[in-house]
């Protein structure tokens, strides 16, 4: 497949695990999944992974919420490594667009990751703001779309399009549901999917016919219906 899968988690142990296995070719990080994760220092734990997997980009987010703060540690986050690819959001928790600084930081040479996509609106502005000579990615939120009950294919089809004049502004489906989403972002020719553990176990066995579905499903049944002994017609 032409998309690249990324691990999405803050597990250092499952991060290993995902890269010895070679099913994938990048990690995202984001708060929080380090909550989830028990991260308790960022920098050690972000240090310990660079120390680990230095020949994949890896994505991590700043913590701040006010434009300076975010600008100051985007900058740290950049100086780490050489794979890092340092995660701003669209946007603060007050509604401020965080166009002018990405301008800003992309125009540096800052690899960036810019996170919470969900309008077309946003897409244009990242796309303009983010330097084309530099490695970056447009990260749509296609997965918390869906679950909000809105399609996200208009979207992640516009930020493709809007982008392909431009090899080094890549789009990544983030917020991965399920193992038909890799083939969904792979059509509508996103050039990266992010992808949980427990989906990409399900993704690296991948290929059951549809007939076999079938009767796995009922043979499921079959020995639920035994251990419950329960009968439906009366004697």
């Amino acid at each position: 497949m032409a998309i690249r899968i990324f691990a999405d988690g803050a597990n250092l142990e499952g991060m290993l695990e995902m890269y010895e296995s070679g099913l994938v070719q990048g990690f995202t990080t984001n708060p929080s999944l380090m909550r989830k994760g028990g991260v308790t220092n960022y920098r050690d734990f972000a240090f310990e992974v660079l120390g680990r997997i230095r020949d994949m980009p890896i994505s991590f987010e700043v913590f701040a919420d006010d434009l300076e703060g975010m600008e100051a540690e985007a900058r740290e986050i950049s100086s780490w490594a050489p794979n890092v690819f340092t995660k701003i959001p669209a946007l603060t928790t007050k509604g401020e667009p965080t166009y002018d600084l990405i301008r800003g930081l992309s125009a540096e040479g800052a690899q960036l990751n810019i996170t919470a996509v969900y309008t077309e609106e946003q897409v244009d502005a990242i796309v303009d703001a983010l330097d084309p000579e530099v490695d970056s990615y447009v990260s749509i939120f296609a997965g918390r779309m869906a679950d909000a009950g809105n399609d996200p294919v208009s979207v992640v089809s516009h930020a493709v399009e809007v982008t392909r004049e431009r090899p080094l502004t890549e789009v990544l489906w983030a917020s991965t549901r399920e193992v038909y989403n890799i083939l969904q972002a792979e059509q509508l020719g996103a050039e990266i999917i992010t992808v949980p553990n427990d989906i990409l176990a399900k993704w690296a066995k991948r290929g059951r016919a549809p007939y076999d579905l079938s009767l796995d499903t009922v043979r499921g049944f079959a020995k639920d219906i035994a251990s419950l002994g329960f009968t439906i017609l009366q004697e």
